[in-house]
């Protein structure tokens, strides 16, 4: 049995560290869900290969697969992807999905003990899908795994159900989410009857944050219900990158505006000013008539190197561009996403950091 603590004793105390701290590793789950990428899910295989290759450059790869003939496949993949297999790992955990963000182990720093727990949330598959109770048991497993402890994140006498893609951490105090996500009283409801000062409070006991930011909305053809990390991502700890559509008459353009307005003058804990940084959409992506919530929002921040989103669109080298601007230490690269997309997330949504021990930083 993995080792379980409550956050109730007052010895413990959390902190979620940002993105572009130093990582132990970085989390994949290779996808077998045809469903996610209806008649197109043949080249997802090899656009998971060059993820693990680019970020094996700086960090250890963490992938889950399904069984040791599952393991023998995708290591083919990767051998034939000229990806450095001596810096991957491999996990046997049965799953539904591949959305490591929100199934996947979430880890925090325990302040007293100086080290690495995970966070137990409950995942049911956003709220809408009926296959979710074995990406229900990642967090536990890869807490046994890994022999770290499990903490259950259980708020008003509930067990909490929570996605990695709906926050976004600066690491020093503030957390971003979206109303749309969490406070929706109808549509994707995950914890029924959870109030926005409820949230507050479990995000700040949990997440070691002082400081909660509320967007509206998020981007159309998002099944998730408005995940933050596909319109506004912090990439410093006084500084966001956010989403913002230039054709007046798209479906995005207004709730992104408001978005912008709602962060305008936002001051952080320590009383500095939010820095907002705007990061252009890509033309629509349609397939049978459904809009995708395509965005280079959902890159990843490896150790070495900053996986984006590309969508064979103009703005990929204007986003591109933005990005490596703002990540100098970092190789910035594109990552084909176009068909990636049809899953109904790209990136950020398919990776979760494994942040090292505070010693080892």
């Amino acid at each position: 049995m993995e080792k379980e603590m409550s956050a109730a004793d007052p010895k413990s105390s959390f902190r979620m560290p940002a993105e572009w701290e130093r990582h132990d590793a970085t989390w994949l789950c290779w996808p077998t869900n045809r469903n996610d990428w209806p008649g197109k899910i043949e080249p997802i295989p090899w656009v998971f290969a060059e993820m693990a290759k680019k970020l094996s450059v700086g960090e250890i790869v963490r992938i889950i697969v399904q069984s040791a003939a599952h393991e023998k496949k995708v290591r083919q993949i990767l051998k034939s992807a000229d990806a450095d297999l001596k810096q991957i790992e491999f996990f046997r955990f049965p799953t539904n999905r591949g959305w490591t963000r929100d199934m996947g182990p979430i880890f925090t720093q325990r302040r007293t003990k100086q080290d690495i727990a995970v966070l137990r949330f409950r995942f049911r598959a956003w709220s809408k899908y009926t296959d979710w109770k074995k990406d229900d048991m990642v967090h536990g497993r890869a807490a046994k795994a890994l022999g770290l402890p499990l903490v259950p994140v259980v708020f008003k006498n509930s067990e909490v159900e929570l996605e990695g893609g709906s926050i976004d951490v600066n690491g020093c105090g503030t957390v971003l989410t979206t109303e749309e996500c969490l406070l929706d009283p109808k549509v994707q409801v995950r914890n029924p009857g959870f109030t926005r000062r409820d949230y507050d409070a479990m995000l700040k006991q949990y997440l070691g944050v002082e400081q909660v930011i509320w967007l509206g909305h998020g981007l159309a053809g998002d099944d998730t219900h408005g995940h933050v990390d596909d319109l506004c991502r912090f990439i410093n700890s006084t500084t966001v990158v956010l989403c913002e559509e230039s054709n007046p008459k798209d479906v995005n353009y207004k709730p992104l505006q408001e978005n912008k307005e709602r962060l305008q003058g936002v001051q952080l804990v320590h009383g500095e000013k939010l820095h907002v940084i705007s990061l252009p959409m890509p033309s629509p992506v349609v397939f049978a008539g459904q809009r995708l919530p395509a965005s280079y929002a959902n890159f990843y921040i490896g150790n070495a190197t900053v996986i984006v989103p590309t969508f064979n669109d103009p703005n990929d080298r204007i986003a591109l561009g933005i990005l490596s601007e703002l990540f100098p230490g970092r190789q910035v690269v594109g990552i084909h996403a176009a068909d990636l997309v049809l899953g109904q997330g790209t990136l950020h949504c398919l990776t979760q950091q494994q942040p090292a021990p505070p010693q080892q930083k």
